[in-house]
Order: structure tokens, then C-alpha cells, then sequence
């Protein structure tokens, strides 16, 4: 009996980790649930002109580039109370479920994941495997535009996951900084001292993210450790998005940045 017990709690156990290691990924069966839930925003970050053709059934549409500068250099966020307002008038509301997904890249929701969590969401979640998984599940999709609530808040501003080029600067020495970029990129010129591991080594086919075992692989071979300080950045921090997922959300890294600004910034 005594072993029955304790073979039942680690069968609990077992399955309680394997729920938390992906808590911020979800799957397009659990995804179809949320639809038509009035606390659930799903919000499409495919073009504008994806999203008219088709789009899963009541997302909104965010264009990742409406929240970066449009001055020099590329790809800096907008102030908290900027994004704040762009995102208010979308419907993205922080008291809701918010599911993103994007072409399968897992650019733009891996960018907009990241930009949600520093402006102090806590209920984010990424459609793994995105439209593809959507549709082998038979979702529901539409062509017609979804009619937007907007809404306002005040930005929680989570800057333990942001930093910028003087910080960067500052940890050349000691946190690891990783480049996400792909391999011709990284050899044209990237942060001294950085490593290189590129952003799509994390995914497997179809969009989707790796097993936490193939995770916890490839960061501990790059010395990515969770015992240190990571610092993740690309051309304009969109592909960093993922990774910080990866780490975060999968494997619980505690102390990971997306330097903002990136290489257009440092270059």
C-alpha cells in the first residue's frame, strides 16, 4: 500500500511538471475552447493581408512593426504607455487569456509574447504550431475582420526582461549574450564575445517548439546555463521572442533579458 502511495503522488507529480514546463504554449485542441470566450483574446500577428484572406474566428490583428520606432535605428520598442494605447485599441486587455500566433515563423508571436510579458501580462500564450496545428485541428476560421472592444490600462513594466545597449555593455564579462541571428548575419559582425546559437534551432516542424529535453540539450551544449545571467538579441529583437519563450516558459530560466535595440542599435 505504502508503495501504491508513493508511486500515485509521483505519478502526480510527473504530470504537474509536464503541465507547468509548457505553461505559456497551447495546444490547438485546447485553443478551439477558448474561441468564443469573452475572456480569451486571440490575437492573429500574420500581415494584415493574411489576416483579411483567413484567420482563425474572432482574433484581432497586430502588426509587430506598429510597435517598434520608426526612427533610426530599427526595431526599438515604443514607450510602455505607447504600446499601451496600440495594443488597448486592439482589445489586448491584461485581466484576459491572450493566445497569439503568427505564420509559423514564430517571429511575430515570439516578439509579441516577450512585449506583452515586460508590459506585465501574466496570462500569455503562444498557439504552438499556429495555423498549421489550427488547421489540422479543424478550427474555425474567417475572413471577416473581428469588431474590436477597446480597452485601456496602465502598464505593470516588467524590467527585469528588458535591457539596453549600456547595460549590455556592462555585462560583456559576465552574463552570457547570445546571438539569434542566422549564420551569414553572424558572421558579418555580431558582439564580441557573444554566442551563437540561431533562433530556429529551437523549433521542430511545423512551427512548433521542441521537447523540453531537446531544449534543455541545446542550451546546456551552448553554456546556457540556468545558473547564469542570458542575454538574447538579433537585428531588431523579433526572433529573440521565441527563445526567451523557450527559456522562460519551458525550462523556468530565471534571469533572461531581450536586449532592445539589438545589433542595428549596437553596429
Amino acid at each position: 500500500m505504502k508503495f501504491k502511495n508513493i508511486l500515485f503522488s509521483f505519478l502526480l507529480l510527473t504530470i504537474f511538471v509536464n503541465i507547468s514546463i509548457a505553461q505559456d504554449l497551447i495546444s490547438a485542441a485546447e485553443a478551439k475552447k477558448l474561441v468564443n470566450n469573452k475572456s480569451t483574446v486571440i490575437v492573429s500577428t500574420r500581415s494584415a493581408e493574411d489576416y483579411a484572406k483567413v484567420h482563425i474566428r474572432n482574433a484581432v490583428n497586430v502588426s509587430i512593426d506598429a510597435l517598434a520606432s520608426t526612427t533610426e535605428p530599427k526595431g526599438i520598442l515604443k514607450s510602455p504607455a505607447e504600446l499601451a494605447t496600440i495594443l488597448g485599441k486592439k482589445g489586448i486587455d491584461p485581466a484576459k487569456k491572450i493566445v497569439i500566433y503568427d505564420t509559423g515563423s514564430n517571429k511575430g508571436s515570439g516578439r509579441l509574447y516577450w512585449i506583452l510579458k515586460y508590459l506585465g501580462f501574466n496570462d500569455v500564450k503562444v498557439l504552438d504550431g499556429h495555423m498549421q496545428a489550427w488547421r489540422t485541428a479543424r478550427g474555425p476560421v474567417t475572413n471577416a475582420a473581428t469588431k474590436v472592444t477597446a480597452v485601456t490600462f496602465t502598464p505593470k513594466v516588467n524590467s527585469k526582461i528588458f535591457c539596453n545597449k549600456a547595460y549590455v555593455k556592462s555585462k560583456l564579462n559576465s552574463a552570457v549574450i547570445v546571438d539569434v541571428r542566422d549564420d551569414t548575419e553572424w558572421g558579418e559582425g555580431h558582439i564580441n564575445g557573444a554566442k551563437h546559437l540561431e533562433f530556429k534551432n529551437v523549433l521542430a516542424d511545423g512551427g512548433k517548439l521542441k521537447s523540453k529535453a531537446e531544449l534543455e540539450k541545446l542550451f546546456n551544449s551552448a553554456g546556457m546555463t540556468k545558473n547564469k545571467e542570458i542575454i538574447l538579441y538579433c537585428a531588431t529583437s523579433v526572433r529573440a521572442g521565441v527563445v526567451f519563450l523557450a527559456l522562460t516558459s519551458i525550462l523556468e530560466y530565471p534571469n533572461v533579458k531581450v536586449y532592445d535595440g539589438a545589433y542595428n542599435e549596437w553596429k
